[in-house]
Order: C-alpha cells, then structure tokens, then sequence
C-alpha cells in the first residue's frame, strides 16, 4: 500500500465556518473510505498527530495552526436500502436531508441548516430544539449501527448502544475511534410534510442566529448552565456586542462569537476569557465552553 501524498502548510481558516486558523503542517483530502482509513493508518503508523475535520463547525483553530496532519473527510457515499440509509462519515447532513427527502424518508428534516457531517454528527449526538421549543431531537433516535476503525485498525461494526451518547458527548470524545460509515433507520412521510419540517426549522434559525455567510462563527460557544440558557447570562452581564479585535459578542445571538472579517484565535479566546469572568462574578454559574479548541494557540 503506497503512503497517501499530503499537501504541507495548508492554511485552515478557510475550512472551517469560523474562517479562522494558521496552517497544517499536512494536509490530506480523503475522497472515500479507503483513502480515510489509510491516512490514519499512515499517521498511527508514524506517531503523527492528526485531526479529522468535517465541516468545521464547532471548532476552533489556533492561529499557529496544527503541528501535524489534518485529515479533511470529504467521502460522499450514500446507500438506500428499503427505509434505511447509509453514509459515509464525511457526508454533509444538508446532502442526506435533500436525498432522503427526495426519497420520502424521515428523520434527517430536525437537523435543518446544522453545518456538520455524518462524522461530526456522531461524535456530538447532534440535536436540535424544535421550534416549538418542546422537544430536543437526537441523531441518536433514528441511529441503528456504524462501521468504525478502531485504535488497532481494524474495521469493526457496533450498533448504537456501543456510543453511550449522552447531551453533545458519545463514546468518541474519549476513544481514539474513527466513524466511517453509519446506518440510520427511517420512516416514510410525505414529502410536503417533510418539506414543512424542514422550512420551520431554517425559519426559525435564520429568525435567531446570525447568519454564517455574512458572521462566521462556530456556532453555539458556551453549554446551558443547568436550565438557564448562556446566551441570557451573557446578555443579562451587558457584554451583546462587546468586540476584542475582529471576534465581537452576536447583537443577535449572545451565545454566538462572531468573526467581523480579520477575528483571530487570541481574540475569540479572550472574549470567552471574558464572558466566564463576568458571568462568573455576577450570577456565581461556571459556564463551559462548547466548542473544540484545536492546535496551538
């Protein structure tokens, strides 16, 4: 098997929704599963550290960038079979939602507008409030097995009690495992019903968070405090729109950093530096970041 070519000081920012990062010493686009597999071989194989990176939502780069190999999953295979599904990790969720709609198959329609991949949707049990605001929607409901390269290399297929999922955790975080492939169990509806789903939820989303075309950011940045939502505690200490450098506090979303053009990693740091401070002094919660933070800072 020869060893995969990587491209070397590849610049990151422009992979993530953040638009922000230094550069990757490796750079290595997988196009299939084999190409996924063998890279991370290649890295285990050579004691290189390494990163999968999806859409790169939910995740920040420090601007001194990843002293190693950055995997970017661009595999793209989806397979029906009856009311089932699957796809390959690096499959983009907007791509599975207009394939099983097309298909009259529901399930993927909660996760609307979320910027993730098979992959990343795993490893968060990605979820979504409906807009009515009564029911939390897990990726780990319509989940029946995965294809995963575990920590010896070896392919192994475990269904979806192996993931222990939990809110924004699974397995994943503390195991060295990678998701290749992943089956998901759906249930026919009718397309205009599906389609209605779909709108609510863009609707809605658009109604509240900042766009990412014209305000890249990471998303949500900091967890729930209990029941109490962060993005009121931020509001409620005075800090909606308070700017450090590009990175400034959403006007729209307090729980958003957005990047206003030329934001860097130091300055979205110091604002969440800031945030815990403040909410900390003033209201006596902790709150916890969210978002990965990844590379040297």
């Amino acid at each position: 098997m020869p060893d995969p070519i990587f491209q070397t000081n590849v610049t990151l920012a422009p992979y993530t929704t953040y638009k922000i990062g230094g550069p990757a010493d490796y750079f290595f686009v997988a196009k299939n599963t084999k190409e996924l597999v063998e890279a991370v071989a290649y890295a285990r194989k050579n004691k290189l550290p390494y990163f999968i990176l999806g859409t790169g939502a939910n995740i920040l780069f420090g601007d001194k960038g990843f002293r190693g190999l950055v995997i970017k999953n661009e595999t793209n295979k989806i397979i029906l079979n009856g009311n089932k599904i699957t796809a390959d990790s690096g499959v983009v969720i907007e791509s599975i939602i207009n394939f099983t709609y097309k298909n009259n198959l529901s399930g993927f329609e909660h996760f609307a507008g979320i910027p993730s991949t098979i992959g990343g949707a795993l490893w968060q049990n990605l979820h979504f409030l409906s807009p009515d605001r009564k029911e939390t929607i897990f990726i780990d409901s319509i989940l029946e097995s995965a294809e995963i390269l575990d920590e010896k290399n070896n392919i192994i297929v475990v269904d979806k009690n192996f993931f222990k999922f939990g809110y924004d955790y699974s397995i994943l975080h503390d195991r060295n495992l990678i998701v290749t492939k992943a089956t998901f169990n759906l249930v026919r509806k009718d397309k205009d019903l599906i389609k209605k789903q779909i709108e609510e939820n863009l609707k809605w989303r658009k109604e509240k968070h900042p766009p990412l075309e014209k305000y890249p950011s990471c998303g949500s940045v900091f967890k729930k405090a209990g029941e109490v939502a962060a993005g009121k505690m931020i509001d409620g200490v005075g800090l909606k729109g308070y700017q450090i450098g590009g990175a400034q506090i959403s006007e729209k979303h307090t729980n958003f950093i957005v990047n206003k053009g030329n934001a860097k990693a130091s300055d979205v740091v110091s604002l969440i530096n800031l945030v815990k401070e403040k909410v900390k002094k003033e209201t006596g919660y902790s709150l916890e970041t969210e978002v990965g933070f990844v590379g040297e800072f």
